[in-house]
């Protein structure tokens, strides 16, 4: 089911990418949904943002665990499949009990469930990519795969949005609708997941983890160099990136007086515009150098950011975050495959696990260090001016690398629409 070395499974690519669409949905609805609950239960933004770091911190401990684990994991099921098939549907069922806890015990309870069983097959899931694909044709499948990612933080903001304020109109409390299609759409990206997709032929070999322990991956100087700066990059870039995802709803509805629901349609903007540009994104990278396509991302999130941080109008805003969605396509989708491509064959998921530490560990920092931040303001209008101090380091990190490239190949934006019309 592998990819042959100089043309991408279009169809196998958009199959596998179903389980990040379902953490992408389950992601986007939490950071933009559950602060609005949490709110009800607590007074400062300071505490708020502590506990929406919770999942993160178990990202960053467990998350590199189960990469690991699942790249020496071998059974009738694979190796990644195992830890997706108990984890999706557990999460789906603590999701949609999140809005009807009716005190911050109980919903602390269930959140804390969420949060650990997601951290356990996240890096599995996201290993089926390079599993399944040649290392010079990951920048266009990451591509494809954060199609479906941007597909699902469309579905989490959009039509999360509309559920909310028609639930509320009816019920007036407009939460339960949203969480419950988010926990549908997981099932259906498991179902996708246990009938068509299946594992490389090693994974289901005992006998094959014991040849992968000869061969040895030792990374040169300036390999580890480059590994490092990438990394330190991820961090600084999704530090950015985050604050704005989790607190973009209060800053739209303290700021430029949207509804909740609003908000989240904006927000969407965004999203709608990742998704149009995931896939070409890929292309430009594998095209132009996955270095140089980060380094223009970043350069327009700092352009486009920026100004926001000065001027509270819901036109500027929304323009800013269509023209944003292709920069952050830039940076995300050929960031991933630098990672894997100094990983080797046999570490993926560990390596993986290092990009999710890394990104992880902004994630613990940043809703911390901007809530008190904006304790200290008074307002939220330095969100974009703090995002756009983050890009700036993640720029200045990138700007060192040398490693993590790969030989053009020929597969092209066309082949790939000629290849879905032949599917």
């Amino acid at each position: 089911m592998k990819t042959t070395e100089n043309k991408l499974n279009v169809k196998v690519t958009l199959l596998l990418s179903f389980g990040f669409f379902a953490s992408s949905i389950a992601w986007s609805m939490y950071n933009s949904f559950v602060p609005q609950i949490l709110e009800k239960y607590l007074a400062h933004t300071t505490l708020i943002g502590l506990i929406m770091v919770i999942d993160n911190v178990f990202g960053v401990i467990f998350q590199p665990l189960f990469g690991t684990l699942s790249d020496k994991t071998r059974t009738r099921f694979g190796k990644r499949m195992p830890y997706i098939f108990i984890g999706i549907p557990v999460c789906a069922a603590a999701f949609a009990l999140i809005p009807y806890m009716d005190s911050l015990f109980s919903l602390m309870a269930v959140l804390i469930i969420f949060t650990f069983v997601m951290s356990a097959w996240r890096s599995p899931v996201v290993a089926l990519m390079p599993d399944l694909t040649p290392g010079p044709l990951r920048s266009q499948a990451n591509g494809i795969v954060n199609l479906m990612g941007g597909l699902g933080g469309v579905f989490a903001f959009l039509l999360g949005g509309i559920l909310f304020n028609i639930w509320f109109e009816r019920t007036g409390n407009g939460f339960p609708l949203p969480f419950m299609m988010s926990s549908a759409m997981m099932l259906l990206a498991l179902f996708v997941l246990v009938f068509f997709v299946r594992e490389p032929r090693s994974a289901y070999e005992p006998a094959a983890e014991e040849k992968t322990k000869e061969v040895k991956i030792k990374l040169t100087k300036d390999e580890l160099k480059s590994l490092l700066l990438i990394l330190f990059g991820i961090f600084f870039w999704f530090t950015g990136y985050n604050a704005v995802e989790t607190f973009f709803t209060l800053y739209a509805t303290n700021t430029l007086s949207m509804s909740p629901g609003d908000a989240s349609i904006t927000l969407a903007i965004f999203s709608l515009t990742f998704l149009a540009f995931a896939v070409p994104a890929g292309f430009i990278g594998a095209r132009m150098g996955r270095r140089k396509a980060i380094l223009i991302g970043l350069t327009g999130l700092i352009v486009l950011f920026l100004p926001m941080a000065f001027i509270a109008n819901v036109l500027l805003v929304r323009i800013c975050l269509f023209l944003g969605g292709f920069a952050w396509a830039m940076v995300n989708v050929n960031s991933l495959p630098m990672v894997v491509k100094l990983s080797g064959e046999t570490k993926i998921g560990t390596y993986i696990g290092y990009y999710y530490f890394f990104s992880f560990s902004s994630q613990i920092i940043s809703p911390v260090l901007f809530g008190f931040l904006r304790d200290v303001a008074g307002h939220y209008m330095i969100l974009f001016l703090y995002a756009s101090i983050a890009f700036v380091l993640a720029l200045a990190a990138l700007v060192f690398v040398r490693h993590g490239e790969d030989k053009p190949q020929a597969t092209t934006a066309v082949e790939v629409l000629n290849e879905l019309g032949d599917d």
